[in-house]
């Protein structure tokens, strides 16, 4: 069943369906929370959050977009409201450091250079501010398109292009700090 079929539905009454939406993009919406506010917010309790966030704006959704992005703006406005809501900051001992399978093609010694370079920019990365982080994470992570961030992020595409390289400017002077 397409996504709208479902909408329609469950906008008619049918309110049961509405575990077929979260159970299609229940996934996506961790993940996105995840790279967005790493451990500094419960992403279990973040994408509940959304999934609520959600039931109460599909009155709103016009089809004008696919549901996807309706879901990825709404996960992006939760993430923020939760994170302004904390007013906590990412320190190095809180974010989770899952370490990548070690190459074969890296002596220990790389590998261990390698690693705290990710780490390095998983921690500047937490330090962009919400814009900034959002564009690039959706950018790099996500592999949105300017345009699709654009939509996501109710904004226009310089807005977008902006983001995106001051995110990146920043993410440098932060690394060889």
């Amino acid at each position: 069943m397409e996504d709208k079929e479902i909408v329609e539905r469950i906008l008619a009454g049918d309110t049961e369906r509405y575990s077929e939406i979260v159970r299609r993009y229940q996934q996506i919406v961790a993940n996105l929370t995840y790279k967005l506010c790493g451990t500094r917010l419960d992403t279990e309790e973040v994408t509940q959050q959304v999934f609520v966030e959600l039931y109460m704006a599909l009155p709103r959704f016009r089809f004008d977009s696919k549901l996807s992005s309706f879901i990825y703006r709404i996960t992006v406005n939760t993430v923020c409201k939760m994170l302004n809501k904390s007013k906590r900051f990412v320190s190095s001992d809180e974010l989770e450091n899952p370490r990548e399978e070690v190459s074969s093609d890296r002596n220990a010694e790389q590998e261990i250079i390698h690693q705290e370079q990710l780490d390095q920019l998983r921690i500047a990365i937490g330090h962009l501010k919400d814009e900034q982080r959002t564009a690039l994470v959706l950018y790099t992570f996500e592999d949105f398109s300017y345009q699709q961030i654009a939509d996501v992020m109710q904004c226009t595409l310089a807005k977008v292009e902006s983001l995106i390289f001051r995110a990146k400017k920043n993410l440098a002077k932060e690394v060889k700090r």
